[in-house]
């Protein structure tokens, strides 16, 4: 049978618990529920109503009772347009890179005012999984094996995961350049007239190839071989650099310092996880300790695994036909000279690239490594749309109006928001003055359209009993002492017509 999520939901919502933003002590509300396994297709159809994950734990703000309202955003990552404060990231990195240069002025501090906000990591509010988690019903992990179905017709999904889960390293700091000559002082298109007057000037050079003079011997002092030299040094054309050019600028043939990514699937039975998972974890505490200022006993490897390595993504079957990285959770590991300083922690789904968590070493704050690991991942976005065509989105989390320091994510242009009323994406620009007025709005302007998504019909409804697949109705007729329709219709409600088809929701035996 085909691959089922199975999902524990939890009726009635959140009384309130403490905001990570506001701090307010009692004014945050969501809904939650525990995926035992999830589907990526599942979960990509979740996130486009609002949900995200927390380790196995999903969450929905409940949006318009909550005191900072949460919404997901989503960057266009074909249509990337580099802001300058994103371009001067790109290039201070490089030059830490290729020359050793670090920022001026105090190093603990980001390169420009608003550096130090864009490193906040993307949210995910650890507290609701621990009040959840003593909530969860004591049942043995289900598994899709031991699940029974009944005759009945559901609908399937025809995107087909395919491809095996491999562990993949960034290649792209090595990519080959076309050369560019720079004109010598002495070419010119025609020979000067030669005058008798001793006054007479030498003929004129343009700026433009003085500066190009200069940088090239600067470049050859550093110790580029002149082919290098040259070829960093483009003339200026109408097509803007891409966030591919920046990425692939030449580094000298000593550089200073050596940086590599390495995409690692984030399963127990992963060798290369495990082998490195006390490496990850020392960041991850130095970092919520140091940033987000996190008592030591409250940094557990236990915590840890919870938050950012657990997750409901099944181990799809392998395949020696394609090297390329499946549909699953992964941690992109940033190793600088042979050492771990950083970490995002992201779900490659069908139709995005999602952004769960990024860590980093405080000690190398001042390379803006927040801002740095957003524009890599939207690379990375990128770089996965040449083998998923549909994945063209990059999903940054939350935006928070309320809150002046996440108002960062809507500088990665083109930004969307989800509309919480009828789940259509909106662009940020016509939204913002909507949240001016209420931090609360409905997004879509249009006031025909409703969510056509979030019609119920509890005959669709799947449902695990018994350990036994079936529609609603056969539940209700099997134990008919239920008296959970309330639950159902809200729970349907949330999640969608395109989830409640498919996934099944567990009910007590």
């Amino acid at each position: 049978m085909p691959q089922r999520s199975i999902v524990e939901y939890f009726s009635g919502g959140h009384k309130g618990y403490r905001c990570g933003y506001c701090h307010s002590t009692d004014s945050c509300y969501s809904h939650g529920m525990w995926a035992h396994v999830l589907t990526p297709l599942d979960y990509q159809n979740l996130i486009d109503r609002g949900w995200r994950r927390s380790g196995k734990y999903c969450y929905k703000p409940t949006m318009n009772l909550t005191c900072c309202p949460l919404y997901t955003i989503r960057c266009e990552a074909k249509k990337l347009v580099l802001t300058r404060s994103q371009k001067k990231v790109l290039k201070k990195v490089h030059r830490f890179l290729a020359y050793g240069e670090k920022s001026k002025g105090n190093e603990g501090a980001s390169g420009d005012k608003s550096d130090q906000d864009m490193e906040v990591s993307f949210d995910c509010p650890q507290d609701i999984d621990m009040q959840s988690l003593k909530r969860i019903k004591k049942i043995k992990t289900i598994n899709n094996s031991d699940i029974k179905t009944d005759k009945i017709e559901t609908s399937t999904d025809s995107h087909n995961v395919s491809t095996s889960l491999s562990d993949k390293c960034d290649s792209s700091d090595q990519a080959t350049k076309s050369s560019h000559t720079v004109p010598s002082s002495s070419d010119t298109s025609s020979s000067p007239l030669k005058s008798s007057n001793s006054n007479s000037k030498p003929p004129c050079r343009k700026a433009k190839e003085i500066r190009k003079e200069r940088k090239l011997q600067k470049l050859l002092k550093k110790g580029l071989s002149e082919e290098e030299a040259s070829s960093s040094i483009k003339p200026k054309t109408n097509e803007p650099k891409s966030i591919e050019d920046f990425l692939n600028e030449p580094l000298p043939l000593k550089p200073a310092h050596k940086l590599e990514l390495r995409l690692v699937s984030s399963r127990s039975d992963n060798p290369l996880f495990c082998n490195h998972f006390e490496e990850s974890y020392s960041v991850y505490k130095k970092y919520q300790m140091t940033v987000h200022k996190d008592p030591a006993e409250k940094v557990t490897t236990k915590q840890f695994k919870r938050f950012l390595v657990n997750n409901p993504f099944q181990k799809p079957e392998a395949s020696s036909s394609s090297p390329e990285p499946s549909y699953g959770s992964y941690h992109q590991q940033y190793w600088l000279d042979g050492k771990l300083i950083a970490v995002g922690v992201l779900d490659i789904l069908p139709y995005c690239l999602s952004s769960v968590y990024f860590y980093y070493d405080p000690d190398y704050s001042f390379l803006s490594l927040g801002t740095y690991a957003a524009l890599r991942e939207i690379a990375f976005t990128r770089e996965l749309n040449k083998i998923y065509p549909d994945l063209q989105y990059y999903y940054m989390g939350y935006y928070i109006h309320s809150c002046i320091k996440m108002r960062y994510k809507g500088q990665y242009v083109p930004s969307f928001l989800l509309c919480p009323e009828t789940y259509i994406f909106q662009p940020i620009e016509k939204c913002k003055p909507l949240l001016d007025v209420s931090k609360y709005h409905r997004l879509e302007e249009d006031p025909t359209k409703e969510d056509v998504n979030g019609v119920v019909n509890l005959n669709e409804v799947l449902v695990l009993y018994d350990k036994t697949s079936m529609t609603y109705p056969i539940y209700k007729n099997i134990n008919k002492n239920a008296n959970d329709e309330g639950e159902i219709l809200e729970y349907a409600k949330f999640v969608g017509r395109k989830c409640y088809q498919k996934m099944l929701l567990y009910r007590d035996s």
